[in-house]
Order: structure tokens, then sequence, then C-alpha cells
């Protein structure tokens, strides 16, 4: 039977640590004097109120987590933080409405980075940075940065680990997922503190600075400006912007070794060879496409290529130019990205270069089978062979994933009746990019969306940052059986 008090305490804890979260939201509010602060410290007091009261309330509960615990905690937490994550929007009436303050923050957790708002330097520089914590708590994974804590209650963490990155090999830093899970953040910290002083330095103010790398760290794509980081005309600015990028949606285990001089290890790596190479291709037939189709010059016409290619696949959603407004065959280039994804193991949402990567290997592998039906060729990657576990795995993956977009679509043009919008925020949402296609394009945002669409969103986004089966799951009735 499902252990509901261990369920509840974690939860609890996790709750106290979003509203001291809050406070330090707080802190950035008292120091420009603006309005979000009272906001901020109401939402704090009572997010650590409620959390403070569920640990009271299930003291003594079993230190027992097992697969169907961290299901169900990793699937919770992310709607519990949404919901006590609004409250900061709706006291300060930054945004007024629970509609509107929910989509707001699932979009920030899940690093989704869709938005509804339609002037963002209106709002009060503390809740825009908290506005960017929510991503940057969201991108390492709210379970991980509770893993380096949790020892505390003397509760193991290998399930939460197991349910929060299903992907097909994670790789772990260290046996003991409570090391692994410091190491990740050090690691992640660090490269957000040195975008940090590189965008500082490079002309935007510390404030936009640190709210950026959160974002950039996170692959989330908030911004403190409305144009994005079109805002900033500088190419340092830019390509700073795009490395951060590109690291965080690397593997965080390759991070690791490069940081410790393993580079070999770095490059010999399968999955990151294949990023790479995604990237420099797509990059070079847009980047020649805009220079046939526009007046742009070289340099501008590869930083923009390179910007919108890096963002999108790995699913941050900063945008420095409108893609809708280019040839259709590059904008249907960048609307095919939208279906890759980052590395397994990095912040970046999507189905993950990993997944693509089997899924190719095995299609042609199978054409050799049927041309050697005795040969046993076994599918590959970084020279080991892939089990039939996981190849099942992925094919499932990618069948529940364009039957969720397949379906999801239609439903949503009773909501939005344009398809190529409605196509655009199901892939968008699905896969944790921001900006879609049509009227929720990267000039546009989703505030025209009706309430009940933005729901719908909302759980798509849950759906493709927690990888469909952690969450979809907990709809089976043999889950639920004793």
């Amino acid at each position: 039977m499902l252990n509901f008090k261990i369920v509840f305490r974690i939860l609890g804890f996790l709750l106290f640590v979003e509203g001291v979260s809050m406070l330090l939201a707080m802190g950035v509010s008292a120091i420009y004097n603006d309005a979000g602060l009272m906001a901020l410290l109401y939402s704090a007091l009572i997010s650590m109120g409620v959390g403070s009261l569920a640990l009271i309330l299930t003291k003594g509960a079993e230190k027992k987590i097992g697969k169907h615990e961290g299901f169900v905690i990793v699937s919770l937490v992310w709607v519990v933080f949404s919901f006590f994550g609004s409250l900061p929007y709706m006291l300060s009436d930054s945004i007024p409405t629970l509609t509107n303050a929910f989509f707001e923050t699932m979009s920030g957790f899940t690093t989704t980075g869709s938005s509804i708002l339609n002037d963002i330097e209106a709002l009060p520089n503390g809740i825009l940075f908290w506005r960017s914590m929510t991503q940057w708590m969201g991108g390492m994974g709210i379970i991980v940065l509770s893993l380096a804590i949790l020892p505390v209650f003397g509760i193991g963490g290998m399930q939460l680990f197991a349910a929060e990155v299903p992907g097909p090999t994670p790789d772990k830093i260290s046996p003991r997922i409570q090391q692994t899970a410091k190491s990740l953040w050090i690691i992640y910290l660090g490269f957000t503190v040195a975008e940090t002083l590189l965008l500082w330095a490079g002309g935007m103010t510390l404030f936009d600075a640190v709210n950026h790398s959160f974002t950039t760290m996170a692959t989330g794509g908030y911004s403190t400006k409305q144009a994005s980081v079109a805002y900033w005309s500088s190419p340092f600015i830019q390509y700073v912007i795009i490395f951060f990028m590109f690291v965080a949606g690397t593997n965080f285990t390759l991070s690791y070794l490069a940081i410790h001089g393993k580079f070999e290890k770095v490059f010999k790596n399968e999955e990151f060879k294949y990023y790479v190479l995604f990237i420099v291709g797509f990059t070079a037939v847009i980047f020649s496409g805009l220079l046939v189709s526009t007046q742009l010059g070289y340099e501008q016409a590869f930083r923009d290529s390179l910007f919108q290619v890096v963002s999108i696949i790995t699913t941050t959603g900063f945008a420095t130019a409108d893609y809708l407004t280019w040839n259709p065959f590059l904008t249907i280039l960048i609307f095919s990205l939208f279906f890759f994804g980052g590395s397994a193991g990095s912040t970046g949402g999507g189905i993950k270069i990993m997944r693509v990567v089997l899924l190719m290997k095995n299609s042609y592998y199978e054409l050799r089978r049927l041309l050697h039906p005795n040969a046993v060729i076994p599918v590959r990657f970084n020279k080991r062979s892939v089990s039939e576990h996981i190849i099942t795995n992925v094919l499932a993956f990618f069948m529940i994933y364009f039957i969720i977009f397949f379906f999801s679509t239609i439903l949503f043009t009773l909501i939005e009746p344009d398809m190529e919008s409605a196509m655009g925020a199901v892939a968008t949402s699905l896969g944790n990019i921001g900006p879609g296609l049509g009227n929720v394009g990267p000039a546009e945002n989703f505030h025209h969306v009706q309430p009940v669409g933005k729901w719908f969103l909302s759980f798509l986004m849950l759906l493709g940052r927690l990888e469909l089966f952690t969450v979809l799951v907990l709809f089976s009735p043999a889950f639920w059986r004793k």
C-alpha cells in the first residue's frame, strides 16, 4: 500500500524549501524597494507554514520510499510547487488570475518558458527574480535539489532519482545519489556564476545578467525583457548565451568529466557527437537559406541561425529573430527541431538526442536484418550493446509521444481553430521549448489562449518535463492496486 505519510512529509519539506526561496526573491524586492516585497513575504510565510504543518502532522512516518511513492512524489511536487509558486504573482497583482499565474509558474518550473505576459518590464524586480528562479530550480530538478538535503531525514533517494531522470541510461557521477546531487548542483551553480560574470562584463546590468544566467542554465528561456535576448544587439552577449545554452543542453556528466580534464571521454561520447552534428548541420542549412532569402550580412545570418538552432534544440526558447518571418522551408526546419531536445542528463527537455539516435540506429539495423535474417546485429551505443528492453522503451516512448502530440493537436483545435498555432502550442508545451508557431510564435505569447487551453497546455508541460511515463503511470489502475 502507498505510504501516504512519507509522500506528504517530503512534499511538506519541499514546500518549506520553496518558501525559503521566496525569501531570497523578497531580498531582491527589498534592495529595489519595489511593489513585490509584501507579496513575496506573505507567499513565503504561507508556503513555509503549510510545509511545516505537513511535517508536524507526518512526524514518525515510515522512512521508506518505494517506486510507487517515488512516482507520486515526483509528479505531485511540480503541481504543488506551481500552485504555491503562483502566490507571488497573484498577491502582487502582477498576474491577478489563478489560471494565468499557474500557467506562468508551471511554465517556469518545467522550464518551458511559454508566457502570458505582455509587459514584462512592468513587473517588480523581485517578482521577475522569482520568475527566473522558478526556472533555475526546475532546471536541474526540484527532486535532485532535495536529494542533497534529504539525508537529514534519513531517507534514501535512489527511487526518486529513477523517477526524476527516466532516460534510457542515466549516468551517475557517484554511486551515492546524494553525492551525485551535490556534484550536479555544484557544477550547475558554477556555470551560472560564470555566465553571470560574462554577461555583466558584456553590458547587461547585474540584475539582468543573473536572471538570464538562471534561465539559460535551466534551458528555460524566461527573460527580463519583452523582446527577449533580441533586446541586446551585442554579438558578445548573444554568443555567451549560445555557449551556455549549448553547455546546459549537454549531459552534465560530461561537464563533470571535462572539468576534471577527461576531455577524451567527452569527445568520444556518441550522444555528444550527434548533438554537435545536429547543431552544425541545421545551422549550416539555415545559414545558407538566410543568405539566399534575406539581406542579412554573413555574421548576422550565422549568429541568427546558430542562436535559434541552439535555443530550440536545447529547448531553451530564447529568441533573437522571428523564425516565422523566414522562408517557409527554414521555418519547417526549425519546427522539426521541436522533436529533438537536449542530451540525456541535461536540463533540456524534449525527446532527447539519445533516443533520436537509438531510433535511427535501430531503424537502420532493421533494414540490415532483413537482408541478413540469420545475422545477430545488436544496436550499439558508445561501443556497448543496447539491451532489447531499452530499445523497446525508446520505441514505446516515441509512439506514445507522437500519439499524444497528434490527439492533443486535434483537441486543441477546438480551443485554437488555427491548425498551425495548435500544432505549435502542443509541440512547444510537450517539448518544454517556449515559443511555438502561428499565434504563439516567438513574437507572440499565450495570453490570448482560453483558460481551458492554458490548463491543458500546463498538463502537457508536466507530461513533457517528466518524460511521459512518470505521469502516465499514475493513470494506470494497476499502479493503485495493492
